[in-house]
């Protein structure tokens, strides 16, 4: 199965085409799928979260994302039957939508898989999100959506910019290998077994592995506008939150990923903005909370696929986020930040970054500098033009350092790895790196004036980072620093397969501001 399978395969069923003329010009449009109640399933395999998440969603489209209410659609139970599901898509979003308008598609429920049909898949299981009217019958689900109908969903969307959010999991192998006796005793999970291995007392759960999950051209669809949202890697489960009243529940990926919409939650750099790292990395936190609570548990990593150069633009509209200052952190004059407009190659409607190329360093890592590798300059963080200096990088993880140093122009030099270093060995805990050290016969200048900041990335897994971080661009080139680090994140952020359950990459970020006066 491809790492972000949201196969979406193309749709035989003529009713499916519609013969609406797309419009000259139309509005954003929004499509929420809510599933707890199902037609022919028992009442112990119904779902507590779906009608309270859709009412979440649809809160956050109109407030903070300024959808207008009668732009969104909502399909709940009854209403959410595989036609209706399909045709809404077809009508509703597709020919209701032109390029450049948003399009937002939410799907909480149960997932499953079932036999491929098509032959196009390699673990020979078709990913799929459930439907009010799903059928049983001896051997397989049916009355389903496949995950090749929802990618042909998406091929006809490419151009908008276009967000899917699925709240469920696909977990095939749990499904496939756990006992009856192990599958009735997991309370809270969000998956749906194949009918034969069900038992008589099935747990509330979720199931769909859209992990990224339903997408076999991940590629091809990001780059048509696509940025896709799941709640769990492959093989794991997503989950309703159990610790709240049952008409209370929602999905726990759900209540995280509109929570991090607010800045005071999940804006790790104080600017105001929410980036789609930033997101990502507050509901793969709140996710991992969850988790390490819950016995039955073992991982939970939230999925994001995106082009690169989305991880540090807007997930809405910022608005100047004003943190308690204090004169040791925060200076009164700190200068408010300022946002520009930018757009992808894809050509969607636009979002906002930083303009500071400097401060938007947090908005595409995502991530808060917790001290795990800390970097230093053996001068100190004020310079003078022409002043000779060391880095110094320490790691409390081993790891491969991707080290970049960025300018108030927005222009990167990558200081490590390089082709000057006597050899490229990965950081040992504890352990001092130091650049340049004898072996290179030359020192660092400080050059130019202004406000820099230098990045340091130790990546604990074997990732191959040659393509965006080779050892060729050290030193010498002037990179992008937004795309030069959108590349390497992005890279980072996709689910590490080297162990037996997927996960997410273990990486730890380092970072030192510094002024050449």
């Amino acid at each position: 199965m491809a790492e972000l399978q949201t196969t979406l395969g193309l749709l035989s069923c003529a009713a499916f085409l519609s013969a609406a003329p797309l419009q000259a010009r139309a509005e954003d449009r929004a499509l929420l799928i809510g599933i707890g109640t199902y037609e022919n399933l028992p009442e112990d395999m119904f779902l507590h979260g779906p009608k309270n998440d859709v009412k979440a969603i649809r809160q956050l489209l109109t407030e903070t994302l300024s959808f207008k209410p009668e732009a969104i659609r909502l399909l709940t139970d009854e209403k959410a039957t595989r036609q209706a599901m399909l045709s809404s898509m077809d009508e509703w979003l597709i020919a209701g939508t032109v390029p450049g308008d948003r399009v937002y598609l939410y799907f909480s429920g149960h997932g499953l898989q079932v036999k491929d049909a098509s032959g196009d898949e390699e673990d020979g299981m078709d990913e799929a999100i459930s439907t009010y009217d799903i059928k049983a019958d001896e051997t397989d689900w049916t009355n389903v959506i496949l995950d090749d109908d929802l990618e042909a969903v998406l091929e006809k969307l490419k151009g908008r910019a276009v967000t899917l959010v699925i709240d469920a999991c696909h977990s095939g192998t749990i499904s496939r290998s756990l006992s009856p006796q192990a599958v009735s005793g997991v309370k809270g999970a969000r998956y749906l077994p194949r009918p034969f291995a069900r038992t008589a007392k099935q747990p509330a759960t979720r199931g769909l592995r859209i992990d990224l999950g339903v997408v076999d051209k991940p590629a091809e669809l990001t780059a048509g506008g696509l940025t896709a949202w799941s709640a769990a890697a492959a093989y794991q489960v997503a989950w309703d939150d159990v610790r709240l009243p049952i008409e209370d529940r929602h999905g726990v990926f759900t209540s995280a990923y509109i929570a991090g919409y607010t800045p005071g939650e999940s804006d790790a750099n104080s600017n105001g903005l929410v980036s789609n790292a930033e997101l990502f990395e507050y509901v793969t936190k709140k996710s991992k909370e969850y988790c390490s609570a819950l016995e039955n548990c073992d991982n939970l990593d939230p999925q994001l696929e995106s082009l690169p150069e989305a991880l540090g633009t807007s997930v809405a509209t910022p608005e100047p986020y004003k943190a308690e200052q204090t004169i040791a952190d925060q200076p009164q004059d700190k200068p408010e930040p300022v946002y520009q407009k930018t757009k992808l190659e894809a050509g969607v409607a636009p979002a906002y970054v930083d303009a500071d190329p400097v401060a938007a360093i947090g908005d595409i890592v995502g991530k808060v500098d917790t001290g795990d590798v800390t970097v230093s300059l053996d001068i100190g963080p004020m310079l003078k033009n022409g002043q000779a200096f060391k880095i110094s990088v320490t790691s409390k993880y081993d790891g491969n350092l991707v080290l970049l140093d960025v300018n108030g122009e927005g222009i990167a030099t990558q200081i490590f790895p390089n082709d000057m270093a006597q050899k490229i060995t990965p950081l040992t805990a504890g352990s001092t790196l130091t650049i340049p050290d004898d072996y290179y016969g030359f020192d660092f200048e400080a050059e130019g004036q202004g406000e820099n900041m230098l990045v340091a990335i130790v990546v604990s897994d074997a990732v191959d980072l040659k393509g965006v971080a080779p050892s060729a661009k050290g030193l010498t080139a002037e990179l992008d620093a937004r795309q030069s680090l959108s590349e390497i994140v992005s890279r980072l952020q996709k689910a590490w397969t080297g162990d037996a359950e997927n996960r997410s990459v273990r990486w730890s970020l380092g970072t030192l501001k510094y002024t050449i006066e």
